[in-house]
C-alpha cells in the first residue's frame, strides 16, 4: 500500500469513528449555559486532548502488544468486534455507550468545563478511534506510513474542532433529521471497515491461513 493511499485509509477511518457530527447535539446540551467564547475554548481544548490520546496510544502500540502478550490479528478482531457494535448503534442513530453514556451528558451539563472528559476522552479519542489508531499503527510498514497516521490524526481533530465551532454559530439551524441521516451513512461505512478489519485479521492468522492454503 502506497503513503497516499495509506494516509487516506487512516483519516477516512479515523473520521468515520470519531464521527463529530454526531457529537454535536451532545456538545450542545453539556454547554447550553456556556458562552460562544467558552464553548469554542472547550472544544478547541478537547480535539486537542484528543489527538494526543490517539497519538500516544498509536506510537506506544507496539511496546504495549509486547507487554501484555497480544497479537495483531487479535487486536484486530476484537477492534472489528467494538466498531462494528458503535456502527450499529450508528445505523440506529443512537448514542453508543462506548462513548458516552446518558448519565455522563448528564453530569456534564453540572460541569465547569467538560473539554477533557467526557468531551476529548471518551467522546473523541474513545475506545473505538484509539483501537482504530493501534490497527492502522500495525499496518504502517515504514515511517512514512507512520507519519502519515499521524498528519491523518491532525487533520481529524482539526476538522472535528471546526465541525464544532460551526455548530456552536449555527445551533439554531441544525436539522436533526440531516444529523441522523449523516450518522447512518457513516456508520453504514463503519460497519464496512469493521468487517475489513476483521478480514486482515483472519489473513494474519496463522491457522486460517494453513486452512485457505491446505491442498
Amino acid at each position: 500500500m502506497s503513503v497516499a493511499e495509506y494516509t487516506f485509509l487512516a483519516f477516512s477511518s479515523l473520521f468515520v469513528i470519531v464521527d463529530p457530527i454526531a457529537l454535536i447535539p451532545a456538545f450542545l446540551a453539556m454547554t447550553a449555559r456556556d458562552a460562544v467564547a467558552d464553548r469554542l475554548r472547550m472544544a478547541r481544548l478537547a480535539c486537542a486532548v484528543a489527538a494526543g490520546v490517539l497519538m500516544l496510544f498509536a506510537l506506544a502500540g507496539n511496546w504495549i502488544f509486547q507487554v501484555l502478550g497480544i497479537t495483531m490479528p487479535a487486536f484486530q478482531l476484537a477492534g472489528s468486534v467494538l466498531l462494528m457494535r458503535i456502527a450499529l448503534d450508528m445505523l440506529y442513530a443512537r448514542p453508543s455507550e462506548s462513548r458516552e453514556t446518558s448519565e455522563e451528558v448528564s453530569v456534564a451539563k453540572d460541569k465547569d468545563d467538560i473539554a477533557i472528559t467526557p468531551l476529548a476522552v471518551p467522546m473523541l479519542a474513545g475506545p473505538g478511534s484509539i483501537s482504530a489508531a493501534l490497527i492502522l499503527m500495525g499496518q504502517a510498514d515504514t515511517p512514512l506510513h507512520v507519519g502519515g497516521l499521524i498528519a491523518a490524526i491532525l487533520v481529524v481533530s482539526v476538522l472535528s474542532y471546526w465541525i464544532l465551532a460551526l455548530s456552536v454559530h449555527g445551533a439554531s439551524r441544525l436539522n436533526p433529521l440531516a444529523i441522523k441521516l449523516v450518522t447512518r451513512l457513516m456508520g453504514l461505512l463503519l460497519a464496512a471497515l469493521a468487517v475489513q478489519f476483521a478480514f486482515n485479521a483472519l489473513e494474519q492468522w496463522a491457522p486460517f491461513k494453513a486452512l485457505i492454503t491446505k491442498p
